[in-house]
C-alpha cells in the first residue's frame, strides 16, 4: 500500500511518483501485480508470465532507483500484447502457428519501454495475428489453461472485451497491470479500450516503430499504450515513440515528444467536430446519450461543438477489409513450417507440408482473411478491388482534411454499441467487422485517435473517440486529460477488481 490506496489503483503516474520517492519498491510493486494476475487467471488476459524474469527486472529497477540515475518510469510494471516479440517471454501472436517461438531480439517498443525503466509482467492475449474485434479468435492457451480461451470482460465476464488488444484492455481494467501495449490496425486499441472502460491511444502512423511487431497489415499496423488515464498514456507514449530508421522503413523522421507538456492547457475555443455519420442509424441510444453528455461537458470546459461530415465512413469497411486482407495474405506467407513455428507432423512432400501446416496452424478467421486477400490480389481482380480500394482510401483521408478546416479534433463514439456476449457473433463474422465502422476511417487515413471512458450503457462502459490531425497526439491527450479532470468515468472499476 501507498498513499492509502492499493497499488493497482495508483496508475502509471502515481506509481512512478511512489517509486521515485521510495514509498514502495519495484519488487513489491511487481509482486503485487503478479499476484493479481495469477488470482484472476479466469479472465484469460495473460498468455505468458515468468515470475523470475519479472522480479529480476524489478530488482534491477530498485538498484537504479537507489543509485539515483533512474528514468522517470523506472520500476513501473507494463505488460505487452503478444504481438510484440520479446527475448524473455515466448511470442505466439495468439496463434498455434507460433507455439513455442522465442525471439532472438526485442521489438523496438518493448526495448524503448525497458530503457525507460519499466518492468515487464508478461505477454497478453490477442486475437490471432491481431485479426478480430472480440478476442475470441485467440488460439494460444492462456496462463492456467491447457487450451485457448476467449478473454472475458471484467465488467461482465459473459461479454467480450473487444479486440484484437482485448488482453491488454482487460489487464488494465481489472488492475492486473497499470499499463499495457496494444496495436491498432483498424481500431484494436480504441475499441477494446471503449468496451473495457480504459484509455488507449493510437498515434499517427509511423510514430511508433513496427520493428518486432508481428505483421498483419503493414500500411495500417501501429503500436500504442493503454492505461487508466490520459496522463498515464502521455507518459507511455512519450517513452515508446520516436524514429527507428535502421529497423523500420515506415518509421517517421520526427523526434520523440514529451506528450505531458500541454496536458493542462485550457480548452477554451477548441473546436470539436462531430461527424453526422457517427451519431446516425445503428448507434445504440445509450451510447449516443453518453457521447452527447460528454460533448456537453466539453462545452462547459470552453470547447465549441461544430458539425462536420465524413461522407465515406461506411465505405471504410469494405476498403479496410480488402486492403488489410491483401496485406495479410502477403505478410503471413512466411509462416510455412520451414524456419520457425508450427510444422505439420505428417506430409508427403514440401507442397503437402505447406498446405497441412497452414491448414492446421492457422485459425478460421486468419484463413478467411488470407483467402480474401489472395483473391483481391489475383489476376483479373487486382484492378477491380485492390486498386479501387486504394483510391477510396485516399478519398477517406481527404474527407478528414476537409473536416479539419473547420475543427481541431473530431469526436464521436469509438463503437456503435457496448460489448456483446461471448459467442453472440460466432456465425456472423461480418457483425464483428461492422463494429469497427467508427475506428476504421482514422486508421485508413493514418491519423492519431484515442478512446476514453465517457459513461455507461446497460452497465457496460462507453468510450468517447477523439481523432486528431497528423501529429496531433498532444492535443488529443490534452483534451482527454481536461475531460478526465472534470469527470470520474476513468476512475470507475469493475466490481470485485
Amino acid at each position: 500500500m501507498t498513499s492509502k490506496q492499493p497499488l493497482h489503483q495508483l496508475g502509471v503516474a502515481g506509481l512512478a511518483r511512489a517509486l521515485a520517492q521510495r514509498e514502495v519498491s519495484a519488487v513489491e510493486t511487481a509482486q503485487h501485480f503478479l499476484d493479481r494476475a495469477k488470482a484472476q487467471q479466469a479472465l484469460g488476459a495473460f498468455l505468458a508470465i515468468d515470475e523470475g524474469v519479472t522480479l529480476a527486472q524489478a530488482r534491477a529497477a530498485d538498484a537504479r532507483l537507489a543509485a539515483g540515475d533512474a528514468p522517470g518510469l523506472t520500476g513501473v510494471p507494463v505488460a505487452h500484447k503478444d504481438i510484440f516479440v520479446t527475448t524473455d517471454f515466448p511470442t505466439t501472436a495468439g496463434s498455434r502457428m507460433l507455439a513455442g517461438y522465442r525471439s532472438p531480439f526485442d521489438a523496438t517498443v518493448v526495448r524503448k519501454l525497458a530503457d525507460a525503466g519499466m518492468v515487464t509482467l508478461g505477454k497478453l492475449s490477442c486475437d490471432e495475428f491481431a485479426m478480430g474485434s472480440a478476442n475470441e479468435n485467440v488460439a494460444a492457451p492462456a496462463v492456467g489453461a491447457d487450451h485457448a480461451v476467449p478473454v472475458r470482460n471484467p465488467w461482465d465476464t459473459s461479454r467480450i472485451p473487444g479486440g484484437s488488444s482485448g488482453g491488454s484492455a482487460v489487464a488494465v481494467a481489472a488492475g492486473l497491470a497499470p499499463a499495457a501495449t496494444g496495436t491498432d490496425t483498424g481500431g484494436s486499441i480504441r475499441q477494446p479500450a471503449s468496451f473495457c472502460g480504459v484509455t488507449g491511444i493510437k498515434p499517427t502512423y509511423g510514430r511508433a516503430s513496427r520493428y518486432g511487431m508481428v505483421a498483419f497489415a503493414s500500411s495500417l499496423d501501429q503500436a500504442g499504450p493503454m492505461a487508466r488515464s490520459a496522463e498515464d498514456c502521455a507518459l507511455l507514449l512519450s517513452a515508446m515513440t520516436g524514429p527507428d530508421p535502421m529497423r523500420d522503413a515506415t518509421s517517421l523522421d520526427r523526434p520523440a515528444e514529451d506528450y505531458t507538456r500541454s496536458l493542462s492547457d485550457s480548452l477554451e475555443g477548441l473546436r470539436i467536430g462531430v461527424p453526422k455519420e457517427f451519431l446516425g442509424e445503428g448507434v445504440a441510444p445509450g451510447v449516443r446519450a453518453a457521447i452527447d453528455a460528454a460533448l456537453a461537458e466539453y462545452e462547459k470546459l470552453g470547447a465549441r461543438r461544430v458539425e462536420v461530415s465524413l461522407p465515406r465512413t461506411e465505405l471504410s469497411i469494405p476498403v479496410y477489409y480488402i486492403l488489410a486482407a491483401a496485406e495479410a495474405s502477403s505478410n503471413l506467407s512466411r509462416f510455412d513450417g520451414v524456419k520457425f513455428g508450427f510444422r505439420a507432423k505428417d506430409y508427403r512432400d514440401l507442397a503437402d507440408m505447406y498446405r497441412k501446416t497452414r491448414e492446421q496452424g492457422f485459425g478460421d478467421e486468419v484463413k478467411r482473411r488470407i483467402m480474401i486477400g489472395t483473391y483481391v490480389l489475383s489476376h483479373g481482380y487486382y484492378d477491380a478491388y485492390y486498386l479501387q480500394a486504394q483510391k477510396v482510401r485516399r478519398m477517406i483521408a481527404d474527407d478528414f482534411q476537409q473536416a479539419f478546416k473547420t475543427c481541431d479534433v473530431i469526436a464521436g463514439p469509438a463503437a456503435p454499441t457496448v460489448a456483446w456476449k461471448i459467442g453472440e457473433h460466432g456465425d456472423d463474422p461480418v457483425a464483428d467487422y461492422l463494429a469497427d465502422v467508427f475506428t476504421l476511417p482514422g486508421s485508413l487515413a493514418g491519423l492519431p485517435g484515442m478512446s476514453l471512458p465517457a459513461g455507461f450503457d446497460a452497465n457496460m462502459p462507453v468510450g468517447l473517440q477523439l481523432i486528431g490531425n497528423y501529429f496531433g497526439e498532444a492535443r488529443l491527450l490534452n483534451a482527454a486529460h481536461r475531460f478526465q479532470q472534470a469527470t470520474d468515468w476513468h476512475l470507475r472499476t469493475p466490481a470485485g477488481f
